[in-house]
């Protein structure tokens, strides 16, 4: 089975199958995927250093001004520490980068900063820094965020690294600045993944958060969709196609084995972590409808049915606590998005706007929850409070998927459309932030942003 699109299925309702119902719902023709999965050693892929290019098409409506001055002995180095600082903040939207150049010297100490240069510069807050050979062949990594108005130092951090840890250690500062210049955590430190459609070849890549350092953990010449990160980021559960059907599978991100987790009669798809790390809520169909099952994450004893109806349910999505599930059914003869207690009870309807409302993921502190909204011929990102039902659509695309939350809950990362190619995009949940994420060599689709590193 292709999709509308040529892969992804994460614009439609029930995107890991099709059946004929599902096709008078949606008024597409049905196309049996038919698929063999292909095997091959992790380690025959080399990592390339980048593949995601971030494009910033729109920015908060106030920026916080801040320079970043080059960190001492950094010159020489093949990772240089303050680009990549600088990089972070800016395409964060948050924050205007003021010109650190021209200074001689430039400041390295909280002694050495004229605080009178950078008020006329327009600077509120410096960066400043200096990176040290260690006998053993690492770096000391020294920074301090410095209060240009209070004259005094916001943050001060000394980091131990090697030299392939330059570009860690260096998004790890920008979280320290983002948090306390803006009093949310920051997220430049983790990792997405995402689905890479290169010719017949489906990948699916792990990244930085920047797009750095994609690498390969699991591809084949079928569709592979669905991934979804373990709480502790150390596994992703996903679908792939096998003996003409889903199959969820997990594999550890760190040594790349993997193995199947639903592999029953029917079809299997749709996984999702509960909080503990210890349940996948799936979607099979071995019992006839489409319905939410709880499993093991090691594949092993029988699955605990969730739902029980005549209708399509799928899309689960747990709540922070673990105490409550989203999920995407037609049981109201559309489909819209409903909840419902993980210890068992009536499903509840939680939208009511429009007629298609698929695809629900929970915000990070449970306050509300990103979904997918079709608007006239359009779908499109949106976010709606639990409690007062409100309803704001972030996005402006021709077809907008499979959205992810940011683990901070101030970006949201979704797939798009643009010329006929898939490319990532991520926009901010007051829809004023937007970035553009684009790989030169393939099509991409299903992104999934991962949790903070442990």
């Amino acid at each position: 089975m292709n999709d509308v699109r040529g892969f992804g299925l994460g614009a439609i309702f029930l995107k890991e199958f099709v059946v004929p119902r599902f096709d008078k719902l949606l008024g597409r023709p049905h196309r049996l995927l038919r698929a063999v999965v292909i095997l091959i050693s992790l380690a025959l892929l080399p990592a390339a250093h980048a593949a995601l290019t971030i494009e910033i098409i729109g920015t908060g409506a106030s920026q916080f001004p801040i320079a970043v001055v080059p960190f001492r002995a950094e010159a020489g180095l093949a990772q240089a520490v303050t680009p990549v600082i600088a990089a972070d903040l800016a395409r964060s939207g948050l924050f205007r980068m003021v010109d650190a150049g021209g200074l001689n010297p430039p400041p390295y100490e909280p002694q050495e900063v004229n605080y009178a240069t950078w008020r006329a510069r327009g600077a509120d807050a410096v960066v400043i820094g200096s990176i040290a050979p260690l006998p053993d062949g690492r770096y000391d990594v020294r920074f301090r965020l410095m209060d240009v108005a209070k004259q005094a130092q916001l943050a001060g951090f000394a980091y131990t690294a090697d030299a392939t840890q330059l570009r860690q250690v260096a998004h790890g500062i920008a979280d320290v600045i983002y948090e306390k210049l803006t009093g949310d955590k920051g997220v430049f430190s983790t990792r997405i993944a995402y689905i890479v459609k290169k010719g017949k070849r489906y990948e699916l890549q792990v990244a930085d958060a920047d797009g750095y350092n994609p690498h390969a953990t699991f591809w084949q010449d079928e569709p592979i969709i669905s991934p979804a990160w373990s709480p502790d980021g150390t596994h992703l559960a996903f679908v792939s196609f096998k003996d003409k059907k889903a199959v969820v599978y997990v594999q550890s991100v760190i040594t790349g084995k993997y193995w199947p987790v639903a592999n029953f009669w029917g079809s299997n798809s749709a996984p999702t972590w509960s909080p503990d790390g210890k349940t996948l809520a799936v979607v099979l169909s071995k019992d006839g409808g489409s319905q939410i099952y709880f499993i093991s994450t090691d594949g092993k004893g029988q699955p605990r049915r969730m739902t029980n109806s005549s209708a399509i349910d799928t899309e689960p999505n747990f709540s922070p606590d673990g105490a409550l599930l989203l999920f995407t059914s037609d049981r109201g003869g559309s489909p819209q998005i409903y909840g419902m207690p993980t210890a068992g009870g009536d499903p509840r309807r939680l939208t009511f706007e429009g007629s298609y409302n698929v695809t629900p993921r929970f915000s990070p502190d449970g306050k509300s929850f990103t979904f997918i909204q079709r608007n006239g011929g359009r779908f499109n990102v949106a976010v709606q409070d639990l409690t007062t039902r409100q309803i704001q659509v972030l996005t402006d695309g021709f077809i907008d998927e499979s959205p992810s939350l940011a683990p901070n809950g101030r970006m949201i990362l979704y797939a798009t459309e643009v010329r006929g190619r898939g490319i990532l995009s991520a926009v901010s949940s007051d829809g004023r932030v937007k970035q553009r994420l684009t790989e030169d060599a393939g099509d991409v689709r299903e992104p999934a942003w991962g949790p903070y590193p442990k």
